[in-house]
């Protein structure tokens, strides 16, 4: 079964022109966005599309900044709009703000608001590329999470989308603002350890065929458009986790849409988009990339291996109990390992002054987050643009 929405279509059609958006006679006189992207001097207003777990952890980073309101919500599951108003509202009441808060279940009906000045799209994978390049072109700026796409074509079509409608895009690889990582790729720029030989990007395993069996579809679910241009599957709860109002609880567990090929790209993009983002970066590559990629299993090759033209040689390895998600640079005077909960190196001398654990805490996304907003209101790239999300997205 196929879905009337096809990735095919929109690659013929989404960067043409602008995406056709209603506009709400009721909110254009309080409008706020410039023609020309900008905004005003006021608070930067926020909608979110996509209210799942990791959109709850960046709902928690962006109202704790003074500058901004969140305004609205989208998602396709009646339970998950209810719990983001919930949320919104109660926080508004602790800080008695008086802010009209609204949610919806198509986001062209949240992206058609010219009183919004940006979105933060958190939907799963395959939906990326179509609501990010509706967005540019509605002149919003966004945060988008990672992986950036779900295919090189629609990286390249975003790309452009962001350029010419000159608005401002930050990936979610918000490893770039964390000081591991960024003492981590300091000392590897500046030679601390010599000529980088190899990498290894602990990331883990590619996407699978599509299995899980299929289960009856919540009345408050819009199955259809959940999967909007996706290769049809049937439906398991499992993709989209059920979920409580209860402010203290997010999901059990993370939707496992991104564990299958119709949907995802395994922990390859999952954790690559983080991981190979780094190993990029540290290799100088964010714009640019390997010059040969070999698959793993041919010839000799154990690992997906990944060759520069500098010489250096990176794999895509896998992650355990003893060996945490992460990447380790090898240069021919030492060696850096960096992850989210560690940070090891061949000499002291290439230690941070201290190492921070970050994995799970939702402090530590908001540093990248006051950056996205900053970037938007002075009209400069944040540190992760577009164009690194899309580099670091073809390498997985």
């Amino acid at each position: 079964m196929s879905n009337q929405l096809t990735r095919r279509k929109f690659l013929k059609t989404a960067a043409i022109g602008a995406v056709g958006v209603a506009v709400f006679p009721q909110f254009v006189t309080s409008c706020q966005n410039k023609k020309d992207g900008g905004v005003s001097d006021g608070p930067i207003r926020l909608g979110f599309i996509g209210l799942g777990q990791q959109a709850m952890y960046l709902l928690n980073g962006f109202m704790g900044m003074s500058d901004v309101e969140v305004v609205a919500g989208c998602d396709v599951y009646g339970i998950k709009r209810e719990r983001f108003l919930k949320r919104v509202n109660d926080h508004n009441a602790t800080q008695q703000k008086s802010v009209a808060v609204e949610v919806y279940e198509n986001y062209k009906d949240l992206i058609a608001r010219e009183d919004i000045d940006a979105v933060v799209i958190a939907t799963p994978d395959h939906w990326h590329a179509f609501i990010a390049i509706a967005a540019c072109n509605a002149k919003k700026n966004v945060y988008l999470e990672k992986p950036l796409t779900f295919t090189i074509k629609e990286g390249q079509k975003l790309v452009k989308a962001v350029r010419n409608n000159g608005v401002i895009l930050a990936v979610g690889s918000q490893q770039r603002s964390d000081p591991n990582f960024q003492h981590a790729v300091k000392m590897v720029q500046e030679g601390k350890i010599g000529k980088i030989e190899k990498v290894n990007a602990y990331v883990g395993a590619p996407p699978t065929p599509y299995d899980l069996p299929e289960e009856t579809i919540p009345a408050d679910l819009n199955w259809p458009l959940w999967l909007g241009p996706s290769e049809f599957v049937h439906y398991n709860s499992q993709l989209n986790p059920p979920i409580s109002l209860d402010p203290e609880q997010n999901e059990q567990f993370w939707g496992a849409w991104r564990w299958y090929k119709e949907l995802g790209g395994g922990f390859t993009t999952d954790w690559g988009a983080h991981m190979f983002d780094i190993a990029q970066w540290g290799l100088g590559m964010d714009n640019s990339g390997p010059v040969e990629i070999i698959p793993a299993g041919y010839q000799d090759t154990k690992f997906l291996t990944y060759k520069y033209a500098d010489g250096a040689v990176m794999t895509e390895e896998p992650f355990d109990e003893k060996q945490t998600k992460g990447v380790k640079f090898w240069g021919d005077k030492g060696w850096i390992e960096v992850s989210r909960g560690h940070y090891l190196a061949s000499d002291d001398s290439l230690l941070p002054p201290e190492v921070e654990k970050t994995e799970g805490a939702y402090e530590t996304k908001v540093p990248h987050l006051a950056n996205f907003i900053n970037a938007g209101k002075t009209k400069t790239d944040p540190v992760g643009p577009v164009e690194i999300g899309h580099r670091s997205c073809t390498v997985c």
